[in-house]
């Protein structure tokens, strides 16, 4: 997925292409029916648990913008958080630019407030939230990836073709291996991988991470697109839920907990 070259990426080919292709075709559909949940959801929700103002970095995927991911940060809004986009254009993958736009980002956000910051990464995105936890363990909350492939075994995806034409037109930054190499190691901030096995994008197997409870390092099985996890509402509960948790008193995510918050506030905080 990372566009290297070598035999590691040759083994990786030999493994497949990603998810079936019939999944891949129903992305589209699929995202259209997701989205229009969620907003018809925000708009009748009595819950709404609250971020107490803590500060949200949101990560684009690959080839992706902020623009795509405006539900999930509108979602946030609503729920009482500091918000921001990474505000670096379109993913292209790493490149010095990007990479230097990503930490100046990151550090902007982190002069700002007097507290560590969230990260919730989407897809490629999370694994640039996986490295900046590794660089910046004290300045970063926790993170949340919403299908990222951060495993070696989960870098063949149906997204490998563009990585590989990006890096041919946009290059890569001589920084690329040794973030990769580093980002997956044991991250040492709570982490939620949140994935999906109708996936039509990339492979859940190489989304999932190791649990543990220190740091706490967890899985969030939902049913949702690839495309459609920026807007999916129960991907949307999930990073809720995790956000607002009390690193002090971590509970387990329960689906019984966070549809409680969500229609009866009081209830959602005793269960």
């Amino acid at each position: 997925m990372y566009a290297f070259s070598g035999d590691e990426s040759e083994s990786h080919a030999k493994a497949g292409s990603g998810p079936h292709r019939a999944l891949m075709l129903l992305e589209a559909p699929r995202v259209a029916g997701e989205y229009a949940a969620t907003r018809a959801i925000d708009l009748i929700a009595p819950g709404r648990p609250s971020g107490a103002g803590r500060p949200v970095l949101v990560i684009p995927g690959f080839r992706a913008t902020d623009a795509m991911t405006g539900r999930l940060r509108s979602h946030l809004k609503q729920h009482d958080f500091r918000v921001h986009g990474w505000a670096q254009g379109a993913n292209i993958g790493l490149t010095d630019k990007r990479i230097d736009g990503l930490i100046a980002r990151f550090e902007e956000i982190r002069d700002r407030y007097d507290e560590p910051i969230s990260i919730v990464g989407w897809s490629f995105g999370g694994v640039l939230g996986r490295w900046l936890a590794h660089t910046y363990p004290d300045d970063v909350r926790q993170i949340v990836c919403l299908g990222s492939p951060w495993r070696a075994d989960g870098e063949k995806t149906r997204a490998t073709a563009l990585f590989e034409a990006s890096r041919r037109k946009y290059g890569l930054s001589e920084r690329a291996r040794p973030m990769i190499d580093r980002m997956r190691g044991q991250v040492p901030v709570p982490t939620t991988a949140v994935w999906s096995k109708t996936d039509g994008i990339v492979p859940w197997r190489g989304c999932v991470v190791e649990e543990s409870s220190d740091p706490v390092a967890e899985n969030v099985s939902v049913a949702s697109s690839h495309v459609g996890m920026v807007a999916s509402p129960l991907v949307l509960d999930v990073v809720v839920d995790r956000l607002t948790q009390d690193l002090a008193d971590w509970r387990e995510f329960t689906w019984r907990r966070a549809l409680l918050a969500k229609w009866n506030p009081l209830a959602g905080r005793a269960a």
